[in-house]
């Protein structure tokens, strides 16, 4: 079943979920809002569509449980992940009211600014345009988020949307709940997998200046960032607002992955298994209203009835007010849309 349509309009494909039945990519399908539509590269537009459907169906492969293996396990996640986790564990024995003070608004600005405004909504889903200094802020707090560069973010984030709750999607917890809330990073990435990922999933964001910047100096942002919260704040400083910050960040966030195709309610009947969950939406700055972004993913507000709150949609209207956002899809559904069974 398809969602409620606002307006009457066609629904819009999620990006990488057009057939694969053609003899060409849809030139259109995965165009930048800054781009001219139709503007991707002629490798890809000029591929036949059996090639693309093998590598499309290769990609997809990567993101599966099988892939889960001693040997193929990504130490260099698993050992930042341990080391995050340690880090909180250890953080109430250096107790600071400025070390919490910091961490929280480090907090909403990494998880809220970073992941949920400039990652997701703008880069993965253009629901709006940011101008230079708000985007380059944005790409800063997303880069201290420590979850990924905007790129690999992005790239996979879309593939989620295309293949939710199927074959292919890199977090669905129909293949077990730790798997999507966890588990699914942990696997060893590869070139080819980057390659395949970034040439299907995001060539615009790959023909971004600014993005592809933030992609080769993530790990100075993310390092940097620890590096001066102990230098100018010790230890205290160090464990509340880089560990504890982060792994609290982590878990609202994967909390998306896991416990919003599992638990909540539906505003709209979707292909998949999405919900809406209230304290997913509180931890999480807004996110956790899925099934209402499931239904409706180009929109840039998560929440669409009056209760559903939705932080990080107040931040974008404060950055369009200001000038910094432009072409924003602040649309809202249909009131009459239909209220389906837990």
């Amino acid at each position: 079943m398809s969602p409620t349509l606002i307006d009457n309009e066609l629904p819009e494909a999620p990006i990488g979920t057009e057939e694969l039945s053609s003899d060409l990519i849809p030139a259109n399908e995965m165009d930048s809002a800054n781009d001219e539509p139709g503007d991707l590269p002629a490798h890809v537009t000029e591929r036949p569509m059996s090639v693309a459907a093998q590598e499309r169906a290769e990609l997809l492969n990567y993101f599966t449980p099988d892939n889960l293996k001693l040997a193929n396990i990504d130490w260099i996640v698993a050992s930042w992940m341990i080391a995050m986790h340690a880090g909180c564990l250890a953080a109430p024995f250096f107790f600071t009211w400025e070390a919490l003070a910091v961490a929280a608004v480090l907090h909403w600005a990494t998880c809220s600014i970073g992941i949920c405004l400039t990652y997701h909504r703008c880069l993965s889903h253009r629901s709006f345009k940011l101008k230079a200094p708000a985007k380059m802020v944005g790409m800063i707090c997303g880069s201290i988020a420590g979850e990924g560069t905007p790129l690999m973010w992005a790239a996979t984030h879309r593939v989620h949307h295309g293949q939710s709750d199927h074959h292919g999607d890199p977090h669905s917890p129909l293949e077990g709940p730790w798997w999507s809330h966890l588990w699914w990073m942990m696997v060893k990435s590869s070139e080819r997998k980057k390659q395949l990922l970034y040439q299907y999933y995001a060539p615009d964001l790959n023909r971004d200046p600014m993005v592809r910047f933030f992609d080769r100096t993530f790990a100075i942002w993310l390092w940097g960032a620890g590096i001066l919260l102990l230098a100018f704040g010790g230890l205290s400083m160090f464990l509340w607002a880089m560990c504890v910050r982060m792994v609290l960040a982590y878990h609202s966030t994967w909390f998306v992955n896991s416990a919003t195709h599992l638990w909540g309610y539906r505003n709209y009947e979707t292909t998949d298994a999405s919900r809406n969950l209230w304290w997913v939406a509180l931890f999480a700055y807004g996110e956790g209203w899925h099934n209402n972004h499931h239904a409706h993913p180009r929109l840039a507000r998560a929440g669409h009835r009056w209760w559903e709150f939705d932080m990080t949609w107040w931040t974008i209207c404060f950055l369009r007010a200001i000038g910094q956002a432009t072409n924003v899809d602040d649309r809202i559904p249909a009131k009459n849309a239909p209220q389906t069974a837990n």
